[in-house]
């Protein structure tokens, strides 16, 4: 497969996890990066080893040799620079969460679909081996009916200038780690019915920690936790009738292990490691190539902002 040809919109911290495998994927050619400053996306060309620098994010969309792009904006941004990439014939890999507004990600996806581009949400953890084996058990009565989804991501946010705490900029608990545990209820459980939402506001503005309990489809209910004031945990649990599936690391999947009590008994299943943001690329970059389908489309990103949504709404 000929290498998609790839450009980076913004030098955000998480561009780290991204731009490694990027670089070391046969089916990925990462080679431009966008700043809203020239010295600043030079001086990042020079650190990372990637060809071509942008001094704004209009200049790398129009350049003719990029096909795709990630966009690793702040979230107010997500949908208003997916449109705008997708209108320049640029595929899209949009850091999570698009929105917490259902409404703005249909119109970004209603422009991919105008401009004949991929548009998707970056839930790397969706791509990962062990996500996908269980729900190979779940779907296939590993535990019995599914019955409750259990999960959460918190970790201690210190430095009180950190993005995540900006309201003008969509910050907030909910929106940087809870989403995964809206993604892993919604990917079991089904879409929400009900969602209930309580949330601590700290002084900036924005939720530092939120709780939250919905009713999904088929009789399942799901409730989560995350925060900035928490010690670091990611746990994901799934209870059935007749047993449960346990995760320590669900999302991020460093050391991917999966425990399965059924019986009295605790069986330890371990998966493949792989590196998720590597995955999300070459999933789209075949997808592009006309060689696969794109994991998370249209549908996924709507029903995780519509859930999000709801959830502030009750908050």
């Amino acid at each position: 497969m000929k290498p998609v040809r790839w450009g980076i919109v913004s030098t955000a911290l998480i561009n780290r996890l991204v731009i490694p495998p990027a670089q070391s994927s046969e089916l990925c050619d990462l080679i431009a990066v966008a700043s809203r400053e020239q010295a600043r996306a030079e001086e990042y060309t020079r650190e990372w080893g990637i060809e071509r620098a942008y001094g704004s994010y209009e200049a790398l969309l129009e350049d003719p040799d990029v096909e795709a792009v990630y966009i690793s904006l702040p979230n107010s941004l997500h949908c208003e620079w997916s449109i705008r990439a997708v209108e320049s014939g640029k595929h899209v890999l949009c850091e999570k969460p698009m929105s917490p507004r259902a409404a703005e990600v249909e119109a970004a996806f209603d422009a991919a679909d105008k401009a004949g581009r991929f548009l998707m949400e970056a839930f790397m953890w969706r791509h990962h081996p062990q996500t996908r084996r269980v729900t190979e058990l779940v779907d296939g009565g590993a535990i019995g009916r599914l019955r409750v989804i259990r999960s959460s991501f918190g970790f201690l946010l210190s430095d009180p200038e950190n993005v995540r705490l900006r309201p003008e900029i969509e910050g907030g608990a909910l929106m940087d780690v809870g989403c995964y545990c809206v993604s892993g209820s919604r990917l079991l459980g089904g879409e929400p019915l009900h969602a209930a939402g309580a949330q601590v506001v700290g002084p900036t503005g924005v939720d530092i920690l939120f709780s939250a309990a919905m009713l999904h489809e088929g009789g399942v209910t799901s409730h989560f936790d995350c925060g900035f004031v928490v010690p670091d945990r990611d746990e994901l649990e799934l209870i059935g009738d007749e047993g449960s599936i346990f995760l320590d690391d669900p999302w991020h999947a460093r050391e991917p292990v999966i425990g399965v009590r059924r019986d009295g008994e605790v069986e330890r299943i371990e998966v493949e490691k792989a590196n998720s943001y590597g995955l999300e690329l070459e999933n789209l970059s075949q997808a592009i190539r006309g060689e696969a389908e794109p994991l998370l489309g249209r549908e996924d990103a709507v029903g995780n902002a519509r859930a999000i949504e709801l959830l502030y709404a009750s908050a």
